[in-house]
């Protein structure tokens, strides 16, 4: 049986918390998370203009709109988890 099913689900956080900071103390996460931020930021790009056919200024201000959108869906339902968690 692995390790990992003997853990329990605190000592399975524990494990990776300590590897996170491992992480976190060796490199720089910058560095490390440079993909993970173009490809998110691609996506909306992706979004307002899959074909690349508006002005670059006019793409990228529909792109800054769709995140700040995003952003603003995931606070919506993030409120309404809370208020319905309170009741």
């Amino acid at each position: 049986m692995p390790a990992s099913k003997s853990l329990s689900p605190e000592q399975r956080a524990l494990r990776g918390r300590l590897g996170a900071y491992t992480q976190h103390a060796l490199y720089d996460p910058k560095e490390t998370t440079v993909a993970a931020r173009v490809a998110f930021n691609l996506r909306f790009l992706d979004e307002v203009d899959p074909e690349r056919r508006l002005p670059e200024a006019e793409r990228l201000r529909r792109a800054e709109a769709a995140k700040s959108r995003y952003y603003t869906a995931l606070a919506y339902r993030s409120s309404r988890a809370r208020q319905e968690r309170a009741s």
